[in-house]
């Protein structure tokens, strides 16, 4: 079915010119934006099919349907492959989307100066057109113009998007909420910077001047200050915690808009939430300071900056509390209905029982299989025992392998290696003959 999939839509349609029917229609081919999706798409597609009829019990090949071990292996084998491809054309899929996103951001950056404009030439009726919107306007046109220029040096890396994509390929709530702030502060002050190049009396640029002064823009200066401070100190608790294996990261297919609101695992985040809710509602406020007193910084009264600083403490206090090692709290023999008690031979199945087997991110079939139990010194790849919707094994809690017949008998030590690559703590089982 995999083969069948790879092959399908690369064909030419006979009925359309020679250069149309490449990369429309059904095109699968991965080398344009369409056949790259739309590859993606079939594929998942063809996985879903595949598992859903091997969980039901068709599809088995009769020379593995006679015994329940080789037929769980044939259908985890089978279930790798395909899930290898669809993860395949999920990073294809990814990394032509990041060549794309670019123009997007781009033209989503011009889109706001357009709004901008209108908006000042509606406020402009019956209040006449003055220096501060002039201002206010080339300074946006300035700043557009930078994120132009830097979105197309970092095209292929996703454009605007480039520095605020973490190093798991998804988007950086911090990294968002600082470059946020950077940006608008860069604004306003390329905003004043316009008006005092504008100016013509020594009291007005002298104004302008007392405006950048920090007693008037002390809050705003104090949150900047803050959440590029949180940005840094975030990456190096994350990347700290990854390298003392104490929290499992696993690298997304392609960044989400979603992921400044939820964790890797894709459910809702209330740390990342409340932190970019409240950034984005001091950015608005302050943002209505500058357009109602374009003179100076807008000074950002306390009370709503240190709501921000709170809200940037409970964040990184969530970094520092996510995650965990992964943990074998104990290993038996496995049981099925009928089964005398007896103790673990090789060829038995044992049931390791713990927490933290599947990383945040790595519940696709692809990174489930890469999950291995070392048993002795024999290593055992975790068998996909599908069901309609999903799979049984692995789980987070609860992994079963069998024992090989390659490890001696005696106490043998036990252990997991998770998709995300972190070891567990070793448990002693014995394995009689």
């Amino acid at each position: 079915m995999a083969v069948q999939e790879t092959g399908q839509g690369t064909g030419r349609d006979p009925g359309r010119g020679p250069g149309r029917g490449g990369h429309e229609g059904g095109c699968a081919c991965g080398d344009c934006p369409h056949g790259a999706r739309e590859g993606h798409r079939r594929a998942v597609a063809a996985f879903l099919s595949k598992r859903d009829e091997l969980a039901s019990g068709h599809g088995l090949p009769a020379a593995v349907a006679h015994s329940a071990g080789a037929s769980r292996q044939w259908v985890s084998d089978a279930l790798t492959q395909s899930a290898d491809l669809v993860a395949e054309r999920g990073r294809a899929e990814g990394e032509v989307w990041l060549g794309l996103v670019w123009r997007r951001t781009v033209a989503a950056v011009w889109g706001l100066v357009a709004v901008l404009l209108l908006v000042q030439a509606l406020t402009a009726i019956g209040a006449g057109w003055t220096s501060a919107r002039t201002a206010g306007l080339l300074a946006a046109v300035v700043v557009a113009v930078a994120l132009t220029a830097a979105s197309w040096f970092h095209r292929a890396r996703g454009g605007v998007l480039a520095p605020v994509i973490g190093e798991d390929n998804r988007l950086s709530t911090s990294r968002v909420v600082a470059a946020g702030w950077v940006l608008f502060v860069v604004y306003a002050v390329l905003v004043l910077a316009g008006r005092l190049a504008g100016a013509s009396s020594h009291t007005e640029r002298d104004s302008l001047i007392e405006g950048l002064e920090l007693a008037r823009g002390a809050g705003i200066v104090t949150v900047l200050a803050v959440v590029c401070a949180i940005a840094v100190l975030v990456r190096r608790v994350v990347g700290l915690r990854v390298l003392g294996q104490r929290l499992q990261k696993v690298r997304a297919d392609r960044p989400r808009a979603a992921d400044l609101l939820t964790d890797d695992s894709g459910r809702g985040s209330f740390a990342d939430t409340q932190y970019a809710v409240l950034g984005a509602v001091a950015l608005v406020f302050a943002a209505v300071r500058l357009a109602r007193r374009p003179e100076q910084l807008p000074d950002l009264p306390w009370g709503l900056a240190v709501m921000v600083l709170v809200s940037a403490a409970t964040y990184v206090a969530a970094k520092y509390a996510e995650g965990g090692r992964p943990v074998i709290l104990s290993v038996v023999r496995s049981r099925e209905a009928g089964d005398l008690d007896a103790p673990i031979r090789t060829g038995d199945d044992i049931e390791i029982r713990g927490a933290g087997f599947v990383p945040p991110g790595a519940q696709s079939a692809d990174r489930l299989s890469r999950m291995v139990v070392r048993i002795g010194a024999v290593h055992v790849h975790v068998p996909l025992v599908p069901v309609p919707g999903g799979f049984r094994n692995p789980s987070d809690a609860v992994l079963t392998v069998p024992v090989p017949a390659d490890v001696e008998p005696g106490r043998v030590e036990v252990q997991v290696v998770t998709a995300a690559g972190v070891e567990t703590n070793r448990v002693e089982i014995d394995v009689t003959d």
